[in-house]
């Protein structure tokens, strides 16, 4: 099939956005918008039993990721699936406990890191996943985009080594102090495996992909420079090269100073941005690079109001002068009133 992104100017808003068009209603989705906020997710999942059941259940991971695109008419869906399915298809076991979230093998070493299967063999345990963009690539309203994801190497990783989330990715942290040369090499195993998993995604009709880093913000100095900004530049540049045009948005979550600079720097269309910045200063220093997403703090679709309608405002307005998506600064809570995404979308559009 021929690749028409370079020569075709793109219609969806998201995509216009994207290829860096002021647009004076930006467009708009939400991190984790298919999720427990919802009933209809809520019986979905119950329908498939357990979580990694519904993540490699085609048919019903392709069903939740369009129930917020019905309830809502978002402009872009989100591929349902977890950034920790590329380290299960790696060869490292992978399990959620109820109620206290994944759990996994650990990697805590060379012998560790050597023992994971090599990119190429990750496609098998994934061959699900693509199915479910192929199922939405279908379904989708012809003027929704479809985003689809992966984990940057740094947070993966962090996941790998401590066998859970942690407050202050305090295992990785050891094992890179420890091991520096022994460590690189998981993120850079991890970074080949992404390329690949992101590739397969866009063979299967994915027309944007995302890169989350949600634990970049506690990295610092040369260690930010080594395990987030350039995993992420090469993960963007051999997929540009094998995608001439595809768009990508990079979020290092929590960068601060970092995010200046981190579009030039990797290669990303878009820089997503968290809420411990605020939309004034990242429209003046790092809007100047391109389209910017974000940062509605997600607490506000809980408490609702006329707090909600005035944040929202107030980011649109703060970046009216480019290209913008508006999205939250990290996932919607499962406490959210869907409502007030109502609500949000309303003071969005007018």
């Amino acid at each position: 099939m021929t690749d028409t992104r370079q020569t075709e100017a793109p219609t969806k808003t998201i995509l216009r956005a994207l290829n860096g068009e002021r647009q004076a209603v930006p467009p708009v989705w939400m991190m984790r918008q298919a999720g427990r906020y919802l009933p209809e997710y809520r019986a979905t999942r119950a329908q498939a039993g357990d979580f990694l059941s519904l993540c490699y259940t085609p048919e019903l991971a392709a069903e939740v990721t369009l129930q917020p695109i019905r309830r809502y008419g978002f402009d872009a869906a989100i591929l349902f699936a977890d950034i920790l399915l590329i380290g299960q298809a790696m060869g490292t076991k992978l399990w959620f406990a109820e109620g206290e979230g994944p759990r996994m093998e650990t990697v805590t070493d060379r012998e560790a890191v050597a023992a994971l299967k090599p990119a190429e063999a990750i496609h098998e345990t994934l061959s699900p996943i693509y199915e479910t963009v192929r199922i939405l690539s279908r379904e989708l309203p012809r003027e929704t985009a479809l985003i689809g994801f992966a984990g940057a190497p740094w947070t993966v990783a962090t996941y790998m080594v401590a066998g859970r989330g942690t407050p202050d990715q305090g295992p990785a942290h050891a094992f890179k102090q420890r091991d520096r040369e022994g460590f690189a090499q998981l993120i850079d195993r991890l970074t080949a495996a992404t390329i690949e998993y992101l590739s397969e995604q866009v063979n299967a009709g994915a027309e944007v992909i995302k890169i989350f880093d949600s634990w970049a913000g506690s990295l610092k100095g040369a260690d930010f420079d080594d395990f987030a900004l350039k995993p992420t530049a090469t993960i963007i540049a051999a997929l540009k090269a094998r995608h001439p045009g595809l768009p990508i948005i990079a979020f290092p979550r929590e960068a601060g100073d970092r995010y200046v600079g981190f579009a030039r720097a990797t290669g990303a269309d878009c820089v997503a941005l968290d809420n411990s910045v605020s939309a004034e200063w990242a429209a003046a220093h790092v809007q100047i690079d391109g389209c910017v997403q974000g940062n509605l703090a997600p607490h506000h679709l809980v408490e609702g109001g006329a707090a909600l309608v005035r944040e929202t405002k107030r980011i649109v307005q703060a970046f009216s002068g480019g290209a913008h998506i508006f999205n939250l600064g990290h996932g919607i809570t499962p406490q959210a009133d869907p409502e007030n995404v109502h609500r949000m979308l309303e003071a969005i559009r007018g």
